[in-house]
C-alpha cells in the first residue's frame, strides 16, 4: 500500500535540509560569525598596515 501525502497528513520523515539551509536556520552561529570574521579580518589588515610603515629614520 502507497501512502499518498494529503494536506491533513504529514510524512514519515521530513526530508534533510540542504547544509547551507541548515547554516542560515542557525541564529547563534549567524551572530557569532557576524562579530568574528569582521574582528579577524580588520585585524590582520591592521597587522599588515603596520608591517608595510617604513621604518623611521632617527635625527
Amino acid at each position: 500500500m502507497t501512502s499518498k501525502l494529503t494536506p491533513d497528513t504529514k510524512p514519515d520523515k521530513e526530508p534533510d535540509k540542504h547544509p547551507i539551509q541548515r547554516l542560515m536556520d542557525n541564529v547563534w552561529l549567524l551572530l557569532v560569525l557576524g562579530f568574528v570574521i569582521p574582528t579577524v579580518s580588520y585585524t590582520l589588515w591592521a597587522w599588515i598596515e603596520v608591517l608595510r610603515v617604513p621604518q623611521a629614520t632617527l635625527p
